[in-house]
């Protein structure tokens, strides 16, 4: 009984006390969206239908890592016509950039909730620096699935001139608010 217990002690101190848990990104339920100033006048918006990737979450340790892909393809904007120019080299020329990119290995937390996350966005084969605002985190048992799925709204704003889509500035405007409703189910 004694050898049972010291080898139990032991496993449990010899074990890692806690390890990170991967979930893979639900595309029924993210899409990217943005929204641009359209000559002034309003703010237009679109999204992206198709986007896939992995977030590693280790919520004792407050550390993950974030992989995003978006289908460049797969913009949205309910106008097939618009869609079309979008895709052409004026913008999103996805004959030679098919993806949009976010990787991080930098997630802020505020006490127990993840607050941001600070990571590279590769669009147009630029890279720059991004960081996101992350609102109503959660992650809680899945009612239909029965798995866990963590779910948020992460926003930023970037400048579409630094990663050179240039085409109609200043008319059409510079800075795009990034909006991405993402869930994630527990692989």
């Amino acid at each position: 009984m004694k050898k049972t217990l010291v080898a139990l002690a032991f496993a449990a101190i010899a074990a890692p006390a806690f390890a990170a848990d991967t979930y893979t990104v639900d595309p029924r339920h993210t899409f990217p969206s943005f929204a641009i100033s359209h000559f002034g006048y309003s703010m237009q918006q679109g999204r992206f239908d198709k986007t896939s990737g992995t977030i590693v979450l280790d919520k004792t340790a407050k550390t993950g890592s974030v992989d995003i892909t978006i289908d460049a393809a797969s913009v949205d904007t309910g106008l097939e016509e618009l869609e079309k120019h979008l895709r052409t080299e004026d913008f999103f020329n996805v004959a030679k950039y098919p993806t949009i990119t976010f990787k991080s290995d930098k997630l802020i937390f505020q006490g127990d909730r993840l607050t941001g996350v600070d990571g590279k966005l590769t669009l147009l084969g630029a890279t720059r620096p991004v960081s996101l605002a992350v609102e109503s985190f959660q992650c809680a048992p899945h009612p239909m699935l029965k798995k866990e799925v963590c779910g948020a709204t992460a926003t930023t704003t970037i400048k579409r001139s630094d990663f050179g889509m240039t085409k109609y500035l200043p008319l059409l405007g510079d800075e795009v608010k990034i909006t991405i409703p993402v869930e994630a189910i527990k692989s």
